[in-house]
């Protein structure tokens, strides 16, 4: 399949396995990219630039295929060494980023010249036409649908994605809710031009996580996600466990007095106990609603290739069927 993201980004079909945090290694992005999609390591769960630069020579070692690092920026009071983490990729030859977060405007001049293609995370049309007006290459259209922040506008894809293909003149992919082949047809009968899949791809059998974490996804329906943090204006949707509801019940009882300090215990830190000791109720963690569409825990390469392989069927035998004469 031939879109505007795979010749942007030279891969063979337009899928993209969002940064996630503890599950972006190189053994997933890897294993993402080998597949023909475009995997992506994510750049904050490795402390320090070094061992970012470990991570992508990890990668390089297991594909020749085109990778790429999500570099987030966040708000907090001691900043990660964000040109130690550009200098650790440009050196590193990757040749796309996904940034996210708050603008990525200081770090484009330094990947551009380095021939860095950028693709920013986006929860809403203003965010995605600014990030076109900055000279981000493409952008990852978020819906309310997704795992993580979903922004704090709520509106869902099926307005969201053609909203944007009203208003944008770069590639953008749809993300949130993306999970097989009937997901990357939607996505680009509503203007997109590929799809970013996060969830999904932790329910694989590359993902480097708790075993736990991959059984959690596929037991839980689309109901079974929460959304926390809203009174902070830091959305985040999550799996319901013990700590979502210890954390809403926090929430509840405090009203506008809740300030990031009383809920610490449930949200600091704790991906590394969740993710990689499969201690479910360590704290919250980001599961998007396509949970409820997520069944088993298939090889990287058979997901892939089930959902092209679903997309070609849909496009040419159930669309085209409709098409009278």
């Amino acid at each position: 399949m031939k879109t505007r993201i795979t010749d942007l980004f030279g891969i063979e079909h337009p899928i993209i396995q969002g940064g996630m945090h503890y599950v972006g290694f190189a053994e997933l992005a890897a294993a993402v990219s080998n597949a023909g999609a475009l995997g992506i390591i994510t750049g904050l769960t490795q402390r320090t630039p070094e061992l970012l630069a470990n991570e992508i020579r990890r990668c390089r070692e297991m594909t020749s295929k085109p990778f790429g690092v999500n570099l987030t920026f966040l708000p907090s009071l001691t900043s990660p060494d964000y040109p130690g983490y550009v200098r650790a990729i440009v050196e590193g030859g990757v040749k796309v980023v996904e940034t996210a977060g708050n603008n990525p405007q200081q770090v484009l001049p330094h990947l551009h010249a380095a021939g860095i293609k950028v693709i920013h995370k986006c929860t809403s049309v203003r965010h995605a036409l600014k990030a076109q007006s900055i000279g981000c290459d493409a952008v990852s259209v978020d819906g309310f649908e997704c795992g993580g922040h979903p922004g704090e506008d709520d509106v869902p894809n099926f307005i969201l994605l053609p909203r944007a293909a009203d208003e944008l003149e770069i590639p953008f992919v749809a993300s949130g809710g993306m999970a097989d082949g009937r997901s990357l047809v939607a996505s680009l009968a509503l203007g997109a031009d590929g799809i970013n899949m996060g969830t999904r791809f932790i329910a694989t059998q590359e993902a480097p996580v708790h075993e736990n974490v991959k059984k959690a996804i596929v037991a839980a329906s689309e109901l079974d996600t929460r959304l926390v943090m809203r009174p902070l204006r830091n959305t985040e949707r999550v799996l319901r466990n013990a700590a979502a509801d210890r954390l809403l019940e926090k929430e509840r009882a405090l009203g506008a007095a809740l300030k990031f300090e009383d809920i610490r215990e449930e949200v600091a830190g704790v991906y590394p106990k969740i993710m990689q000791e499969g201690s479910m109720d360590a704290g919250v963690w980001s599961c998007g609603m396509v949970a409820g569409l997520i069944h088993d825990i298939p090889t990287v390469k058979e997901l892939v290739d089930r959902i092209m392989a679903e997309a070609d069927a849909i496009i040419r035998g159930r669309l085209t069927g409709f098409l009278a004469g």
